[in-house]
């Protein structure tokens, strides 16, 4: 049985790789990695949104200017058309991702509950 559900883990893999949802944000991501400029950009902004969650992560509170600095850096890569898309488009991947994660731990939900139902 475990054989066959990482099979089947793979077809959903492949089925994902497959996906107009991924092959537009493959088609973004390349856009983005060509264009040296937009490259940098979403570099940077990445960088800068890594270091704020790291801190946080560690219980740092960031300082007004790290925090005034990952928003300008946000309003920067919204301006740009292409890298604008493809943070849209990532967003509609993690929410089918997360789609496809819910209906996966289904069968736990329904063998151990949810915390919304000890909530109850």
């Amino acid at each position: 049985m475990a054989e066959n559900l990482h099979d089947k883990a793979h077809e959903l893999a492949q089925a994902l790789r497959e996906s107009d949802e991924f092959q537009t944000l493959q088609a973004l991501h390349e856009e983005v990695e060509e264009d040296d400029v937009a490259s940098r950009m979403l570099s940077n902004f990445r960088k800068v949104q890594l270091d704020l969650q790291e801190k946080q992560m560690q219980g740092q509170q960031p300082s007004e200017e790290e925090i005034s600095q990952a928003q300008k850096q946000f309003e920067m890569v919204q301006q740009h058309e292409v890298i604008s898309k493809l943070m849209d488009q990532e967003q509609k991947m993690s929410t089918v991702i997360g789609d496809m994660n819910k209906i996966i731990t289904e069968p736990l939900e329904s063998l151990y509950g949810t915390p919304e139902d000890e909530d109850q």
